[in-house]
């Protein structure tokens, strides 16, 4: 029973961890940088899903974080990094917000998730129900992250830091989605990828950008 309270602060530790990271991608210009604090985020989820299923005996945590590990710490980063340098796409361009005002906006989505979360939290069961609210965060912060920027990998890189923060918020509330789901889940976001890939490729052959605004611009001229 005294190791109890010291895993639950560990889990606690890497929900804020997870929190801080989804903040540094807010602040990050350097798409090839957003990749790796990506990857960081995929691996503080994996170590924070095996915490969690020693301190419960839930089996199928362990497949939780062998898929986590595998396709959001190796397969998807390996698979934006290739992209990155076959498209040339080294640094997003100037965002709707400068990066104080983004933080300050980021702050308030913050106090907004806790307390959004506060009736769910009261509801849930699980022992990591604390953290539901940073799941909350995580989520609107990499739709934050999404809405300014102006390039299109970045904002790849944010809907797929959403879907991390989904993640935990089902592993906070619930201890994980089934493993069938989170099977199709994965299998739809490499797939998705590939698809993105492809798309991304012909843009660039047709604009020479993927600035969304030059884009935006050339269909207004048409």
């Amino acid at each position: 029973m005294g190791q109890t309270p010291f895993v639950m602060q560990l889990l606690d530790t890497l929900a804020a961890l997870l929190l801080l990271l989804s903040f540094a991608m807010l602040a990050q210009r350097r798409v090839a940088t957003l990749v790796e604090l990506f990857a960081l985020q995929g691996g503080v989820l994996c170590a924070a899903t095996l915490l969690l299923a020693w301190r419960t005996g839930e089996e199928n945590l362990l497949l939780s974080a062998a898929l986590t590990f595998g396709v959001k710490v190796l397969a998807l980063p390996w698979l934006l990094r290739r992209m990155i340098r076959r498209l040339g796409v080294y640094w997003d361009t100037d965002p709707l917000l400068n990066i104080p005002g983004t933080m300050l906006v980021g702050v308030l989505i913050v106090v907004f998730s806790f307390g959004l979360a506060q009736p769910i939290s009261a509801l849930a069961s699980t022992a990591t129900r604390s953290a539901i609210g940073i799941a909350v965060a995580v989520i609107l912060l990499a739709f934050l992250t999404m809405i300014t920027r102006r390039k299109a990998m970045s904002q790849v890189v944010g809907f797929l830091s959403m879907e991390n923060g989904l993640f935990f918020g089902a592993m906070s509330a619930t201890y994980g989605m089934p493993m069938v789901v989170e099977l199709g889940v994965a299998l739809d976001v490499l797939v998705a990828m590939l698809v993105l890939g492809v798309f991304f490729f012909q843009i660039r052959e047709q604009f020479d950008s993927l600035d969304l605004d030059r884009l935006e611009s050339h269909q207004g001229g048409r």
